[in-house]
């Protein structure tokens, strides 16, 4: 009889370690179709982090659409969207419309025609000027035009800054004319979305916000005819309002435009028509009856997509509580069927053709790849970045979601990886190590998909809770509002709550508990290391750490407003700003930290990290400070990811008792 021998739990050999774990960093995204093909974006860690432009031709073969150094990747909002859009031509092969990251330029490109070099339709800026959200419009203007969101920079501050609907004529006469681009709205709201131009080709539909507010806080419908000469008249709002967020539109076929609403608490889709002549709009009427289910999310990126109409009056939607299924939905019954499949974790991204609906979908076995789905027939198949196991799937965790309850009887949702691997397992009386995770936003989610970085702690011996605290999406308003006014509260009990329970269910040692995160992520983690004496050490990256420098400048715009919602306005509660600040607490900190930071971060800059090591030195404390070069927020180059997963493992080997001698060893001061 075999019997698995036993080992100290995080010592276990793994076959996954730190490089194959960053060579799948990252998952397919933005996806269209383009005439039969489908494209997308792939990340490249091993190409500098790129993204990469692909297209899946109708024979099934899959090619790259752009080499190195080609990176197609917006920076509007710092956090980007759909980078680019394609358009099928009666002759010449398709079109393609991108936006290149190192100059944040448009560039237009034929595949087809690869001697001709991608040829820049917008002025060189210095990244001053940004687009995101094209749509490519073959019949406009004199020899078409790309609709999309111009994004201006207009002085030095990161708040010095305006948006507005713009067209760039495709004939590149604007590559040296910035006054070639005609301006399509004007200025009014700060934030806008790119415009859906109905079928027949008479309105155009946006979604718009201001600060303070958050676009999962409340957002506004634009409405606006298209005039002849191709501008927008008549602008006026349709529905949404300060406290509605409305997170997607598109035109249906008979006119009406469908929406996915939070009104009702969850996000739900909804269908308005418009009434061209008196300027109003009939009530709006639900499209599904209401399931205490997401059927959008937070839109963290210009251009995302939970749902898609289809040819036939069908439509294409994105639903869940919590894990997120494909599904179809008959807007005339209501009825809604899934698509089978062992997918439990879908992208914010569609597209469809005819009565194909593709999207991007993970399982706790399987990484994301890109799923298309026959809605005529029901049948499924993976036809791009298909999943294939690295190594043998043993050694992938046995994930479970799970609902915890916390100190105030509030549900906590988390996904809970327990130590596993075939050939080792723990000797009698020990319990394994746990790191708790908390994930950016801090309003976003953490999916139940395959994750071999969690892989690469897991077969080693130690345990990941992945927390969906209070204010995480997927399950509804009420629970996203739990953290308003109360980040650095909320959240940090909420992991902790999940910690404390596995220990007291004899899952995790509570001497051997971490916490980790990255972004708002880092924040917890960090405010978690400084309020709580729970856990041993954490790793912290690209975090806040000072609430009050955050809130006065030293943050882009997207997110400058974001603290009034999380923590509350500074100027009403200054005090509040300084007694949450993990860099004010550093009195508090007595554990081993490590501190990963992207030294081209302009969302939470290097100069937080470099106030808190500075308050930390000569304290006593152990940490380590990694700062990588050509980083910004959040890491993409597969040398960094390496270094910091490997940095990591042996901050925890370190301060859990565990030898790890086949990593460097991270060196820790004091």
């Amino acid at each position: 009889m075999n019997t698995v021998p036993a080992a100290p739990y995080g010592s276990w050999p793994s076959p996954i370690d730190a490089a194959l774990a960053a060579s799948h960093d990252g998952r397919p995204d933005h996806l269209a179709t383009v005439g039969e093909e489908v494209w997308w974006t792939e990340p490249r860690p091993a190409e500098g982090g790129r993204r990469a432009l692909v297209r899946r031709r109708p024979d099934g073969s899959t090619v790259t659409v752009l080499p190195a150094p080609w990176n197609a990747r917006s920076r509007v909002i710092e956090y980007g969207g759909q980078p680019w859009a394609g358009a099928a031509r009666a002759s010449g092969g398709p079109l393609v419309v991108f936006v290149h990251f190192d100059d944040q330029r448009l560039y237009a490109y034929a595949p087809d025609s690869p001697e001709e070099p991608p040829r820049p339709l917008t002025p060189a800026s210095g990244g001053r000027l940004r687009w995101v959200d094209p749509q490519v419009h073959l019949d406009r203007g004199a020899r078409g035009e790309v609709w999309c969101v111009l994004e201006e920079s207009t002085g030095p501050a990161p708040t010095d800054v305006r948006r507005v609907i713009a067209a760039v004529p495709l004939d590149g006469s604007a590559a040296g004319d910035r006054a070639a681009v005609r301006e399509l709205s004007d200025d009014r709201h700060r934030f806008v979305t790119g415009p859906r131009v109905s079928h027949d080709g008479r309105r155009a539909a946006w979604i718009a916000w201001d600060h303070p507010r958050m676009p999962w806080d409340g957002t506004v419908v634009m409405l606006a005819e298209i005039t002849e000469e191709g501008g927008l008249t008549g602008v006026r709002p349709l529905v949404g309002d300060v406290d509605e967020s409305v997170c997607q539109v598109e035109w249906d076929r008979d006119g009406s435009l469908l929406f996915v609403s939070d009104l009702a608490d969850w996000w739900e889709l909804q269908r308005i028509r418009p009434d061209a002549v008196a300027g109003a709009a009939v009530p709006s009427s639900r499209l599904c009856p209401s399931r205490g289910e997401e059927f959008g999310g937070p839109l963290w990126k210009i251009g995302l997509r939970w749902f898609h109409p289809l040819d036939g009056g069908l439509i294409a939607v994105l639903h869940g509580r919590g894990s997120n299924r494909l599904g179809i939905l008959d807007p005339e019954t209501g009825e809604l069927a899934d698509v089978p499949g062992p997918w439990t974790a879908w992208a914010d991204t569609l597209a469809v053709h005819g009565t194909r609906v593709v999207g991007v979908a993970a399982s706790p076995h399987s990484g994301y790849e890109v799923v298309e789905l026959d809605s005529a027939t029901g049948h499924t198949r993976v036809i791009g970045s298909a999943h294939r196991d690295a190594v043998d799937p043993a050694y992938y965790p046995a994930s479970r979601e799970r609902t915890f309850t916390g100190p105030g009887g509030e549900e906590i949702h988390a996904h809970i990886h327990p130590p596993h691997s075939p050939d080792r397992t723990g000797p009698a009386g020990e319990l394994p190590p746990y790191v708790v995770w908390a994930h950016g936003g801090p309003t976003g989610h953490a999916p139940l998909a395959l994750d071999l970085e969690i892989a690469y702690f897991t077969s080693r011996g130690v345990g990941v809770a992945e927390v969906n605290y209070g204010g995480s999406t997927g399950y509804g308003r009420r629970y996203r509002e739990r953290l308003r006014g109360q980040w650095g509260v909320v959240d940090v009990s909420d992991c902790a709550a999940v910690a404390r329970a596995l220990v007291a269910e004899g899952a995790a040692d509570p001497r051997r508990l971490a916490v980790r995160g990255g972004s708002a992520g880092g924040w917890t983690a960090a405010a978690s290391l400084t309020g709580t004496g729970l856990y041993a050490c954490g790793t912290i990256s690209y975090p806040v750490l000072d609430l009050e420098g955050w809130a006065t400048g030293e943050t882009h715009d997207f997110e400058s407003r974001y603290l009034d919602s999380l923590v509350g306005p500074f100027s009403e509660v200054p005090e509040r700003y300084r007694e949450r600040s993990p860099m004010n607490r550093t009195d508090r900190l007595t554990t081993p930290f490590l501190l990963l930071q992207g030294l081209d971060d302009v969302i939470c800059p290097p100069v937080q990290c470099e106030r808190f090591l500075a308050a930390v030195a000569g304290r006593g404390v152990a940490h380590a400070y990694l700062a990588f070069e050509g980083e910004s927020h959040g890491f993409r180059r597969t040398e960094t990811l390496v270094r910091a997963l490997e940095a990591e493992l042996s901050l925890y080997a370190q301060t859990f008792g565990f030898d790890r001698s086949d990593v460097p060893p991270l060196e820790l001061v004091k």
